[in-house]
């Protein structure tokens, strides 16, 4: 895998290709996996790769994928950096319920670290309810509580997920914020300028649902760009998100150790201009 890697802060360098934990967990990112041995043999082949860059909640499963990476990889390369988030906890049949309350996020965050077998977190990102980019509603203090946590010295660093530029500007103004993890691919352009922004900021972009999510990427274009490059349509998706902006780190998730080579291969595949250009229609379609 290529070393590309994005430097956000002295104790915080995270090589752009990363890999998202959530499909470790059973059916509905909820309860058991189907095969425990293959999940942590997926962790380990993540690291073996060089991927340093791990995202998981403790809501995935829940508690489950916390577990997991803790029984595959702890204790952790030094190298390591695992990005966790708050803000929803799990109902008895796998519901999504928002659990915004500061309590219910300084709770959150003392889970993970006891799941993880941490006593610091690298990166938590404060995960707000909505999955169109944020709405205009303030965040001041969910993201205070979190910036407690921080001068408390249980979070090294902080992020957004689900934030809209305005909530980026407001969480500024409160304890600095080094990623957002926003939906966004090559279908799903409606963040172009807060990627742009956070480029400027030298903030990493990380997009979730990077190959369309549960609805997976459906182009012909796609498929045509990548029988010409002699590249998998998963994989020019990757590689496109790598060329869009510098600060973009990818968090694709698998539960399969060859799908894992697939992805992280992606992040070696140049994709020449013309190829560019022509990928650039599918969001504009």
């Amino acid at each position: 895998m290529s070393n590309n890697a994005l430097t956000l802060a002295d104790d915080l360098t995270l090589n752009r290709m990363g890999y998202g934990a959530m499909q470790l967990a059973g059916p509905g990112v909820f309860g058991p996996p189907k095969d425990r041995d293959q999940a942590v043999a997926v962790l380990r082949e993540a690291v073996d790769l060089g991927i340093n860059h791990i995202d998981t909640s403790d809501f995935y499963g829940p508690v489950v994928v916390n577990e997991l990476i803790k029984e595959a990889l702890h204790p952790y390369p030094a190298d390591l950096r695992i990005v966790t988030k708050v803000g929803a906890r799990r109902g008895p049949n796998g519901e999504w319920n928002p659990a915004q309350d500061p309590a219910d996020l300084k709770a959150a965050v003392h889970e993970n670290l006891r799941h993880l077998g941490l006593d610091v977190l690298d990166v938590v990102n404060l995960r707000l309810v909505t999955h169109e980019g944020g709405t205009e509603e303030s965040l001041a203090e969910q993201f205070g509580a979190l910036a407690e946590l921080r001068d408390e010295g249980l979070i090294r660093h902080l992020g957004l997920s689900d934030v809209s530029a305005a909530q980026l500007i407001e969480a500024q103004s409160i304890a600095p914020v080094v990623t957002v993890q926003n939906l966004y691919n090559l279908a799903n352009r409606q963040d172009d300028a807060l990627v742009e922004r956070c480029a400027a900021a030298n903030i990493a972009f990380a997009p979730f649902f990077p190959l369309g999510g549960f609805t997976p990427l459906q182009s012909e274009t796609l498929e045509s760009v990548a029988a010409r490059l002699g590249a998998s349509p998963q994989q020019v998706a990757l590689a496109w998100l790598l060329q869009r902006s510098p600060t973009i780190v990818l968090i694709p998730g698998t539960s399969s150790v060859a799908h894992l080579r697939e992805n992280v291969a992606a992040a070696d595949l140049a994709l020449p201009a013309d190829a560019v250009a022509e990928l650039d229609t599918i969001g504009k379609g």
